[in-house]
């Protein structure tokens, strides 16, 4: 049995080749997906962790210390105290914070974190957290130093003037050295900047304060034994840790982004092996109908059901492993190729981690997966008798509207899209998991019922398919309905795909337009001032340069925390009253907005909905500090819960002051009397001081700004399903090419009656397209239908958000479909083609 699996699986390699390459691309997806992973994982635990064996204890106040002096930090006498316990080789007292850089264009260096922190030299000169390759570290007031990343990228030599931004502002400083750090101190693909002790500490922090002390021990000296001196020496407040135990801690973190990005990517090739199960299944049922008589002869000379059916499954077997073997070692090439497409340029390339795991993962699952496909059309063709199989071959099984695959694909179709819109209708945390019980319950009963859908879907386009080409449209669309189920199998792979893709442009489309109006609706001043790139703080006095620019009119957004007002958690955003009609819009309900002049309050309509408050209420108010007073409600308007501008409750800018002397500032809202522009846009950050660390956005780039990550990722799903279209093309090719083979007696005919080449070749790609036009119907009906159903799970939590059909992208998924299939028939129309011209050639 083994020598006729391999037999056969040698004489049919040109029909089962498409087979081979959709497994090969799926496990391909996975093995990638898995190595991908693991290596960006070991990569990112190496970079989050590399530094820190020289941390034997790490000493740090229970509050992490900030910006004002609200926390106080570690004093210097302290890190004098633990620098002398026996054991300490070095005491090392940290101070980090924001700090940006610009290039000689005045254009911010780097992405992500930018960071800056103190040189801390021991008795030797040096830090042994950095490497200085040229110059070294800052010992003088206004010199710095910077990595090795930032200052190429700048073109930063020694001696030269570099501009730093900070919370403070920028100032001109004079670069002493270039150095290299581990994982602990420069962030991947941000910048780090050191400054002398003196001036981080002014600039970070509060003068003789550290954040944290760093201990190395002395050579001999046990960490536990270190550990148990430093936290008997260390004073109230403070607490130590091990390094060991710190870059656990950094590891955890570090792999969190590479394990979602690991699980989404083999989601979707799970989507794609899933679209390769119809391709396996459509080409074992094709061979078996065509191998009737063969089998039959088996059967005759004494094989029995079980030892035919294990040929099938062996040569299934045989087909899956070769081509599992050859998607893991494509998928590990793969791995590599996105470690070089995404890494950062100023990281080095990670080494490819291949584990067991990963090898049997992808093997069992091909290989399984393809077994599986195998196993029903092997089932069928046991059925037929020996007698009746060597008489005739099996006619095609037209889908019959009683047919038990019909009724159970209209049972779950029903199932599925009651569940949904059940989900959709309703509230609460489980929608969601209804709805995607209900999707995969809708998609499996579509596919049920696509063969029964495929005759009246051809009846509709036969009128048009008969104007165009009268007689080659005319037997293509009979064609391809003499087969309804293959027909149905071989769209279902397309649809699946292209509900998918269409579902998440119907969510992207919707999500991209709640957001865009969210942002930019209430927005009416000229510009927004934020912090560039994250992590700088602002404060109320990051806004005071701007009084100097003539005819600008600004009002920083002052965010204070953890109050209570009537008892309700609150959070405070103080304005300047008379200022911020014209920068921000207010749609007020209740009450005048002219009361913020007055001390009093405005309130968003959902806060005040919830709190029960009204216009003339007055509320007690307690601040985090335990500060008490109160506040009366001098206006209501209309907000989205979600907004980045209108806060839940505004107050002017004083009353604010009066409770918190240090709030944050999310941003500075400017307006000028020329309006936005181009000259304007540079005189707000020149009247800021040109600082690196400021963005100065106008409505466009808030815009683009709130808006660029939901392009960013769904072109990334977009991409990934494109592995599912190119596996649902090759099944279209595969049918095609394999019913050519079926029908030589058909061409014969066809050209009795004077058919050419180029219309049989015509004839082949209109069935293509019929068949990637119903797939793309049902596929792309069905995801605009799921992407409904998820954003009315959103409309609760997130007010404003409407419906958008995107109807633009999903034309373009549905031509996209329509080419791929077109493209999948070039080779079996050529091929039919040519089996016409050999008929020709021998007289027949």
């Amino acid at each position: 049995m083994l020598r006729t699996a391999l037999r056969n699986v040698f004489a049919h390699k040109a029909r089962l080749l498409m087979t081979a390459f959709a497994v090969m691309l799926g496990v391909t997806f996975i093995s990638g997906s898995l190595v991908y992973g693991d290596s960006q994982n070991r990569a990112a635990t190496a970079r989050a962790t590399a530094g820190y064996e020289r941390i034997a204890v790490n000493v740090a106040p229970d509050e992490a210390p900030s910006s004002g002096g609200r926390a106080a930090g570690i004093d210097a006498r302290t890190v004098r105290k633990l620098a002398k316990l026996p054991g300490v080789s070095v005491a090392a007292g940290r101070v980090d914070g924001f700090a940006a850089v610009d290039d000689r264009a005045g254009r911010l260096l780097g992405h992500g974190a930018h960071r800056g922190g103190n040189f801390a030299p021991g008795a030797d000169g040096t830090d042994p957290a950095y490497h200085f390759i040229r110059g070294a570290g800052p010992t003088r007031d206004r010199t710095v130093a910077l990595d090795e990343g930032t200052a190429a990228k700048g073109g930063y030599r020694v001696g030269d003037t570099v501009r730093v931004g900070t919370d403070k502002g920028a100032a001109p400083y004079t670069l002493s050295g270039v150095f290299r750090a581990d994982g602990t101190k420069l962030p991947s693909g941000g910048s780090l900047t050191l400054f002398t002790a003196e001036t981080a500490q002014r600039l970070f922090l509060t003068a003789g304060r550290y954040q944290n002390v760093e201990l190395t021990a002395a050579p001999d000296t046990e960490v536990p034994q270190l550990l148990s001196r430093v936290e008997s020496a260390l004073p109230q407040g403070t607490s130590a840790v091990t390094g060991a135990r710190l870059a656990q801690i950094q590891a955890r973190l570090a792999t969190g982004d590479s394990d979602t990005m690991s699980q989404i990517m083999v989601g979707f090739a799970a989507v794609a092996l899933f679209v390769a199960a119809f391709l396996i299944s459509n080409t074992f049922t094709m061979l078996i109908a065509r191998r009737t008589r063969e089998l039959a002869l088996m059967r005759a000379v004494g094989a029995s059901r079980t030892q035919v059916r294990r040929v099938l499954l062996t040569e299934s077997l045989l087909v899956g492993a070769v081509s599992s073997a050859a998607g893991l070692v494509v998928g590990v090439g793969a791995a590599a190729l996105l470690q070089k497409l995404f890494a950062p340029a100023d990281t080095p390339a990670a080494p490819l981690v291949l584990t067991p795991t990963t090898v049997l993962t992808s093997l069992l699952v091909g290989t399984a997966l393809t077994v599986l496909a195998a196993w029903l059309p092997s089932r069928r063709a046991m059925a037929i008798p020996p007698v009746a199989a060597l008489a005739a071959a099996e006619p095609a099984a037209p889908a019959r509207t009683g047919s038990p695959r019909t009724v159970l694909g209209a049972a779950l179709l029903v199932t599925g899209t009651a569940a949904v819109v059940y989900g959709a209708l309703t509230t609460g945390k489980d929608a969601r998991t209804v709805i995607g019980g209900g999707a995969a319950l809708v998609l499996v009963g579509a596919i049920g019922l696509v063969p029964l859908l495929a005759r009246p879907f051809v009846a509709v386009l036969r009128p048009l398919l008969a104007r165009v080409h009268p007689v080659h449209g005319d037997l293509a669309a009979r064609n391809t309905v003499r087969d309804p189920r293959r027909t149905g199998a071989t769209a279902a792979a397309l649809a699946i795909a292209l509900a998918l893709a269409s579902g998440l442009s119907v969510l992207g489309a919707s999500a991209t337009q709640y957001l865009d109006r969210a942002t930019t609706h209430d927005f009416t001043a000229d510009y927004l001032v934020k912090p560039a790139d994250g992590g700088m703080r602002m404060t109320p006095e990051s806004a005071a340069p701007l009084a100097k620019l003539p005819g600008a009119r600004f009002s920083p957004l002052n965010q204070s925390t953890d109050y209570r007002v009537g008892g309700v958690p609150s959070v405070l955003t103080g304005v300047d009253p008379a200022t911020i009609g014209r920068l921000l819009r207010y749609d007020v309900v209740e009450g005048s907005l002219d009361r913020l002049a007055k001390g009093q309050v405005a309130v968003a309509d959902f806060k005040a909905r919830e709190a029960g408050w009204h216009v003339g209420q007055t509320l007690p108010l307690e601040s985090r500090d335990g500060k008490r007073g109160s506040v009366t409600v001098g206006a209501v308007y209309r907000a989205d819960e979600q907004s980045d501008l209108l806060p839940s409750i505004t107050a002017p800018d004083s009353l604010v002051a009066r409770y918190d002397s240090a709030p944050n500032t999310a941003g500075i809202l400017v307006a000028t009397d020329a309006g936005p522009g181009r000259a304007a846009l540079g005189e707000v950050g020149h009247a800021l001081g040109d600082n690196p660390a400021f963005a100065v956005l106008d409505e466009d780039g808030i815009r683009d700004q709130d808006t660029s990550g939901i392009g960013d990722q769904l072109n990334v799903f977009y991409a990934l399903l494109s592995m599912a279209l190119v596996i649902a093309a090759l099944g279209i090719a595969n049918t095609l090419a394999m019913s050519v083979l079926e029908r030589r007696k058909e061409f014969g005919t066809l050209r009795a009656l004077g058919v050419d080449r180029v219309g049989v070749a015509r004839m082949i790609r209109v069935e293509a397209l019929l068949v990637g036009a119903l797939g793309a119907a049902v596929g792309t009906v069905t995801g605009v239908f799921l992407g409904w159903a998820l954003g009315r799970t959103l409309q609760e939590s997130v007010v404003g958000y409407t419906l958008v059909i995107p109807w633009g992208r999903l034309a373009l998924g549905v031509l996209l479909a329509l080419i791929g299939a077109l493209l999948a028939s070039v080779w079996p129309a050529r091929r039919a083609a040519r089996g016409l011209n050999e008929l020709m050639l021998s007289g027949r």
